[in-house]
């Protein structure tokens, strides 16, 4: 069954980034549409897939993670907008986020 699953790594203190404000859309012509906003649990995870199954359609996807609310800080990076496509409805597509007030980077995990 095809899911989409995101987690943060905090990597300015080296734990889980616990309690940021993740909100999730899909394209829809020229414009994003919102589909969830999640909070991340003690484990920098959400508590269950973002989408799965039947709703899980081939096209682009964005999360914005709200890292500077999350460091309670905005002097550099505010929301870190992560943009990708689904080829394959049936796969499972992991987005996780490695982050610090001053610097992120993301891959596709499994």
């Amino acid at each position: 069954m095809g899911r989409i699953t995101t987690h943060v790594l905090d990597t300015a203190n080296g734990r889980p980034g616990a309690g940021m404000r993740i909100e999730f859309s899909v394209l829809e012509g020229q414009g994003w549409t919102p589909l969830k906003t999640v909070t991340t649990n003690k484990d920098g995870r959400t508590d269950e897939p973002l989408l799965e199954g039947d709703k899980l359609r081939a096209g682009t996807y964005q999360l914005l993670f709200h890292v500077g609310e999350y460091f309670k800080q905005k002097n550099f990076l505010d929301v870190v907008p992560v943009r990708f496509g689904i080829a394959d409805a049936s796969a499972h597509y992991h987005v996780p986020l490695l982050c610090s007030p001053w610097g992120y980077t993301t891959y596709k995990g499994s």
